[in-house]
């Protein structure tokens, strides 16, 4: 159906059969865990043996929401207990880089739980722009999107933790991260590398320690600066981030008023700052447990070397 790859999705859940099944069938549960859709409805059936079909809706920002259809194509189970959900999905919509797709849903019975996997593949509108776009955009976030919601999923139906507060707690980890990646980035580069002479340079002379050698130190600061922020925008675990964030302050702090204790009566002192930034970080860390993370899930199938 496309020259790119399937996105498959697997996670071991601590469940049994029927819970996970009504978890992922009733499509009002099903809504609440995963980010790729924002509402799905059944509509009625005319015969009681023809297929499942269904709408579907996905708000993706600036008002805007790409609709569709979709209808469950078989279901079976076998003698193991295993089962296999199987479903096509379309829109019309000019706007929506899918046209059509089809995949399913495993069920596998395990001495751990519920082997739960997905496996599902689409054509793209738009031509080679389209497969571009998919490529290297659309697709990673279409199986990053797919592997949050099966470890949203898990922590629901293991942990009792409800997808709406995984779904707010994930939100306030991305606002604490991007809020010390900004603040490291600017301090990086504005007060360091691009406007030097601002203050930032009369603190490491005045304070005698580096003589004829402040530039390049305040240069190279800036840089790490720089990098520690990115790295908070990086896929990456962030409570450690959040410890480092934490210790560094402090050093910077302790630097700062060795160097030039008069700073800390001036307004928004790097005292005001160490504080929002080391509150904003301790927040983080009491936020970051079980949070839902595409890394807990397998993305690749079993044998695939490639």
């Amino acid at each position: 159906m496309s020259r790119n790859r399937p996105i498959y999705v697997e996670s071991v859940i601590k469940t049994d059969m029927e819970r996970i099944w009504e978890a992922t069938q009733d499509p009002q549960q099903h809504e609440l865990w995963d980010l790729r859709f924002t509402n799905i409805t059944y509509l009625p059936k005319k015969r009681e043996d023809e297929p499942q079909r269904f709408e579907y809706k996905t708000n993706i920002g600036f008002g805007l929401s790409i609709a569709g259809e979709g209808e469950s194509i078989g279901t079976k189970e076998d003698e193991n207990g295993e089962r296999t959900s199987s479903l096509k999905f379309w829109t019309d919509m000019p706007i929506s880089l899918i046209k059509k797709g089809g995949g399913y849903w495993k069920y596998t019975p395990t001495s751990d739980g519920i082997k739960f996997v997905t496996l599902y593949d689409y054509a793209n509108r738009f031509g080679f722009p389209g497969q571009i776009m998919d490529r290297f955009f659309f697709r990673p976030l279409m199986g990053w999107a797919t592997a949050w919601s099966f470890d949203c999923l898990r922590l629901w139906l293991e942990e009792n933790i409800h997808p709406k507060i995984s779904l707010l707690r994930s939100g306030v980890n991305w606002m604490i991260c991007s809020l010390l990646a900004l603040v490291w980035i600017y301090q990086g580069l504005v007060p360091k590398l691009l406007f030097p002479d601002s203050g930032e340079l009369a603190i490491l002379q005045e304070s005698g320690l580096f003589t004829g050698f402040e530039e390049t130190l305040l240069y190279l600061i800036g840089i790490l600066e720089i990098v520690f922020g990115v790295f908070f925008f990086l896929p990456l675990k962030k409570k450690a981030l959040f410890y480092i964030n934490n210790f560094l302050l402090l050093g910077l702090m302790v630097g700062a008023i060795l160097s030039n204790p008069i700073i800390f009566v001036e307004p928004f002192n790097p005292i005001t700052l160490t504080l929002a930034m080391a509150g904003l970080s301790t927040i983080g860390i009491i936020n970051d447990k079980d949070l839902p993370s595409a890394r807990n899930c397998e993305r690749k199938m079993r044998g695939d070397a490639s």
